[in-house]
Order: C-alpha cells, then structure tokens, then sequence
C-alpha cells in the first residue's frame, strides 16, 4: 500500500482513549480518497439515525493515496466526512494545506473523532504519541500568527 500510512486512529473525547487500527488493504482499494473511505468509515462507526449533534456521530478527517505528495492539488490536501447538521445525509469538506501531508506524515490515513470532552480540550498527534489535553488555558485566546 505504497500512498497509504496504513493506519486509522480512534479518538474518543469522552473517555480520553485513544487506539489505532490497521487500514486493510482491502479498504484502501474498495474506498479510495479521502471521502470514500470517510464515507465507509462514516457507515462503520455510527449507528443510522444518529443525530448529527448527538456526541456518539463521528466527525473523520482523512488523507487521501496522494496527501503529502508532489501531487497536484492531491498532495496538500485533506477532507472530513460526517453527518450534516444541515441536511440529516452524509456532509464532507475538503481543504488544502499542511494538515494532510503532516497527518499522513505521522503515520495516519484517518482519524475518528467520537464523544465530547468533558472540558474544552485539543487532540495533540506527535507520531505514535497521541493525547487528548486540556485546552482551559486557552479560552477566550486569539490566535497567534506566526510569521
């Protein structure tokens, strides 16, 4: 599975647990891309009718066989997948710039997010390491931009 990391991670907010599963290679050829595979992630991990506010709906980010590539417009790119609020169906956005490439560089192909933090936290992926920290310290904060 050369454009693949071969990993997805399973974050659950609520517990603050976190696991790693492989990516069949199976999978990675029956849903390629960022959507297609989010989408069948999507079926996989939540139950129909889940409301698309209700804590167990996942929200997934993915990376797609060209993330972090000197593919065009493939290589910095990556997409998420979840129920739509707006709509009740399947809702998915794509973006561009170096989450992608970095996620797909620290050796995931996608991430499931499920539950909801019992405070305002943030998900901090340093390869294997892999935490959910309190972000307390940051309410009301203004991004800093770096130059």
């Amino acid at each position: 599975m050369f454009a693949y990391a071969g990993k997805i991670l399973h974050v659950n907010l609520t517990t603050g647990e976190t696991r790693t599963e492989p990516l069949s290679e199976q999978m990675a050829k029956s849903y390629i891309g960022g959507i297609g595979l989010g989408i069948r992630l999507l079926f996989d991990n939540s139950k129909p009718g889940t409301d698309p506010y209700d804590p167990d709906n996942p929200i997934i980010y993915l990376t797609g066989p060209l993330s972090g590539t000197m593919g065009p417009t493939g290589g910095n790119s990556y997409a998420v997948v979840s129920n739509s609020p707006a709509t009740g169906g399947i809702g998915n956005g794509e973006a561009h710039g170096f989450f992608g490439p970095d996620l797909k560089r620290a050796g995931y192909d996608a991430v499931v997010i499920t539950g909801k933090a019992p405070k305002l936290s943030y998900l901090w992926i340093d390869d294997d390491k892999v935490e959910v920290r309190n972000a307390e310290n940051l309410k009301g904060e203004s991004p800093i931009l770096q130059e």
